[in-house]
């Protein structure tokens, strides 16, 4: 994120040098990686992490540096001129997939006229990085620069059937974008359409059949709120990255968004004339409930391990905007609609220190290191570890989740699985409920490379849902052991590392059918089953 210390002005008082707010900055959480000197400006590049989408824009840059220094954080003041006639008679919205879009509002601005945007506009964006394209594209960029929300401007005689419709693609439908990219479309993609065909793909980049030109005269502002996994799919999968997508990807403030739509009506009409139409077609289906997170004293000062004056943490929340107050013992917040990331009182202990000063945690020249002996775990990882390592096998560490092919080969039909919803794990997404899967890949792997003989073995835990709603999963630790010798040298291996455990125990091997196995067997101990043993393939 590149920020101009002159725009950072409009925001926030500061005199200090570029490279005093770049120390700030670093203090808060958000590295520099570099400060250029223009002639009468400087950009400092802010690394802003992936839980901090506020940090994309000058204003949220700005409220940060308001809260470290004790100045106030300014807002654009917006005033709008609207017409008689309203914006709902120019267009009807409809959100068909609620979960992936939450929020869209449409705003319609009459009687503008495309062009040059003034010098200073383009000074500013051309600083940051971004190019001028005339006054109405220069307004909607300056204004996701400045309020992190990225609108979009639609040529209104380019629309169909008066009608903004949020849905998904269809398997096939086709658009070029704004820089010419012909993209052919998947189910899984979240589009902008009106009432024949889509018109931009949401979040990610506009259509170019409806992008604004010189002929424009009459503009659809769209400013709205995306999932982030529907942006970050579509972008990467079309390998369309963009400012925009950027921030969807990492949230933008659904609260927020006609604020931020109002602020760029206003920046339209101030470079391009016109004049806003009354209200504004706003489509929120599910408005979320604020977000109440509660700190104790007590844990804030034993976490940091030192004392921070109770008014002086209040006053730093309050300058962040968590609205604070005291209750019990405790400081309870309501979390800024901006804020996504605070969900723990955790979250706000480090609100409070980094703010403080990281610098004020007391260091010492010595530590002290107390050795504990192992647990009962432990020692009996060790034990089977120290076995099997003496029968030939080698240990392996895989990763916990496997694909659906996998999960489904060793579970019954209809078993369910539980999952996250990570896009970068499209497949292997699922958590493991046995350890062979896992373990039959590392024993292909090793036979393709003709290392052998092959025997392995991996001590991990497995999650199994309990079936509940809301419960846990049930989580259990498991053995597994896979081989390329024949089932009798396995089970002589299995008996010894039950009896190596317990001497008396009676090891018994049944044939049973295994879903995964030719031939199969029930392992049992003292009667009770343990596991399963079989013969995977003949081949």
């Amino acid at each position: 994120m590149k920020v101009s210390i002159d725009w950072l002005r409009d925001y926030v008082d500061i005199d200090l040098s570029p490279e005093k707010v770049a120390e700030i900055l670093m203090t808060l959480g958000l590295p520099c990686e570099g400060i250029e000197h223009l002639a009468d400006d400087a950009v400092i590049d802010v690394e802003v992490t992936s839980n901090r989408g506020d940090c994309l824009s000058h204003i949220g840059i700005a409220r940060e540096l308001a809260a470290a220094t004790g100045k106030e954080l300014r807002l654009p003041e917006i005033r709008l001129e609207e017409s008689d006639r309203s914006a709902c008679e120019f267009v009807q919205v409809e959100i068909r997939d609620p979960q992936a879009c939450g929020r869209y509002t449409a705003r319609i601005i009459e009687g503008v006229k495309v062009g040059p945007s003034p010098q200073w506009v383009r000074k500013r964006l051309e600083a940051v990085g971004m190019r001028s394209v005339n006054n109405v594209v220069d307004a909607t960029n300056y204004a996701m620069m400045e309020t992190g929300q990225p609108p979009h401007a639609f040529d209104y005689a380019t629309l169909e059937g008066g009608k903004i419709i949020v849905r998904r693609a269809t398997t096939g439908e086709q658009i070029v974008s704004i820089d010419g990219t012909q993209c052919t479309l998947t189910p899984e993609m979240l589009v902008i359409a009106d009432a024949k065909r889509p018109i931009a793909l949401a979040g990610v980049m506009g259509g170019l059949h409806t992008e604004v030109t010189d002929a424009t005269t009459t503009i659809l502002l769209e400013d709205a709120h995306f999932a982030p996994v529907s942006i970050r799919t579509t972008s990467r999968r079309l390998s369309l990255p963009s400012e925009a997508s950027y921030r969807f990807e990492r949230i933008v403030d659904i609260e927020r968004i006609d604020w931020a739509s109002q602020r760029t009506a206003q920046l339209i009409v101030q470079f391009a004339g016109g004049r806003v139409a009354k209200g504004v077609v706003d489509a929120y289906p599910a408005k979320p409930h604020p977000r109440q997170v509660s700190m104790r004293l007590s844990r804030l000062n034993k976490l940091l391990g030192i004392e921070v004056p109770r008014d002086t943490a209040m006053k730093i929340l309050a300058a962040l905007k968590f609205e604070p107050r005291l209750q019990d013992g405790s400081i309870v917040c309501i979390s800024p609609t901006w804020r996504s990331d605070i969900q723990r009182e955790v979250d706000l202990i480090e609100e409070v220190i980094r703010v403080y000063g990281y610098d004020k945690v007391t260091t010492s020249r010595k530590i002290q290191i107390e050795a504990k002996p192992a647990d009962a775990r432990q020692k009996f990882s060790q034990a089977i570890g120290s076995f099997l390592a003496g029968c030939g096998y080698y240990e392996t560490v895989n990763v916990t989740f496997v694909d659906r092919a996998v999960a489904d080969l060793f579970s019954p039909e209809g078993a369910t699985h539980l999952g996250v919803r990570d896009v970068t794990r499209k497949t292997g997404n699922l958590l493991r409920q046995t350890l062979l899967g896992s373990l039959l890949g590392v024993l292909k792997t090793n036979v393709n490379a003709k290392n052998l003989p092959c025997r392995i073995y991996e001590m991990a835990d497995t999650f199994v849902p309990s079936g509940g709603k809301d419960s846990l999963p049930k989580e259990r630790l498991k053995v597994s052991l896979v081989t390329d010798d024949d089932l009798r040298q396995l089970r002589g291996v299995v008996e010894g590392l039950i009896r190596n455990v317990n001497r008396t125990a009676d090891v018994r091997f049944e044939p049973a059918d295994c879903l995964w196995a030719q031939v199969g067997a029930c392992i049992r101990v003292n009667g009770k089953e343990i596991g399963q043993a079989g013969v995977f393939s003949d081949a």
